[in-house]
């Protein structure tokens, strides 16, 4: 299965300065976006397609709703992102689990996907319980005419199950009646490999529906794990010193992009 929104299936990762009204804010908005432009460039330099922003440095996290002051400034470096890359595809994940305002950007910027990390069941998360909201999601992306793919973590990262729910269940259930697009499987935090068995259980859980890994992926992701999915989300690996936060580096990622293509057997650019 291929991802709609991503050539290749690879999705760059974003990773936003602390916003205005997050306890980490520098106060300089402007230099918030040109990291942000800075690190877009470096991706489409080293051949993404699509890409994604997320509050990242906005810690401690809201459980659910973020400020209106986040949604403004993640709009503002999404009108910048649109305007200068019109070709790639374009994704929004507001942490921790905001879905109003992630089909709310989605809607102003025309975004191809959103991301959620709890869209259906219930995780124990350091900002607490947080519980998914596919019904209320999947009726305000309907109300407001979009086609924006949901991209739904199942076995979320940074989480633990309240209950002794199975993994297989809670993805039969996103892709089922949750109506995800597609399931994203993590590693237990951010940066960590994906564990086979659970991709396969997932994959076996909702056969119909593309699976993503959503961590871990770099030069040592295990081919088999690679041609298990249907995409990857990256973002730590093709950053400096492979620390997330911290700039990507052109090099880095597309180093990691060609390993991607090698094991998925994907023509690049320069074999088509």
């Amino acid at each position: 299965m291929s991802l709609v929104f991503s050539e290749d299936g690879l999705v760059g990762v974003i990773h936003l300065s602390p916003l205005p009204g997050s306890p980490g804010w520098a106060g300089d908005m402007d230099e918030v976006l040109e990291e942000a432009l800075r690190d877009a460039r470096a991706l489409d330099h080293a051949g993404f397609s699509a890409m994604v922003i997320e509050n990242f440095g906005d810690t401690p996290f809201h459980p659910e709703r973020v400020e209106p002051v986040t949604v403004a400034a993640m709009s503002h470096i999404l009108s910048a992102l649109r305007a200068e890359f019109s070709n790639s595809s374009l994704g929004v994940n507001v942490l921790r689990n905001d879905a109003v305002a992630a089909l709310s950007l989605a809607a102003v910027h025309d975004l191809e996907f959103i991301r959620i990390n709890i869209h259906v069941g219930e995780r124990l998360t350091d900002q607490g319980r947080i519980q998914g909201r596919a019904p209320e999601t999947l009726r305000m992306r309907r109300d407001l005419g979009l086609d924006v793919a949901i991209l739904a973590d199942v076995g979320v990262k940074h989480a633990l199950p309240v209950t002794a729910e199975e993994l297989a269940f809670e993805a039969s259930h996103a892709a089922g009646r949750g109506g995800a697009s597609a399931l994203i499987v993590t590693g237990m935090a951010t940066g960590a490999g994906v564990n086979l068995r659970e991709l396969d259980v997932v994959r076996t859980a909702a056969p119909e529906t593309p699976v993503i890994l959503g961590s871990g992926l770099g030069l040592s992701t295990p081919v088999e794990l690679m041609r298990m999915a249907d995409g990857a989300i990256v973002g730590s690996s093709i950053r400096e010193d492979g620390r997330a936060g911290s700039p990507i580096d052109e090099v880095r990622a597309a180093e990691v992009r060609e390993f991607w293509l090698t094991a998925r057997e994907i023509p690049s650019a320069s074999e088509t």
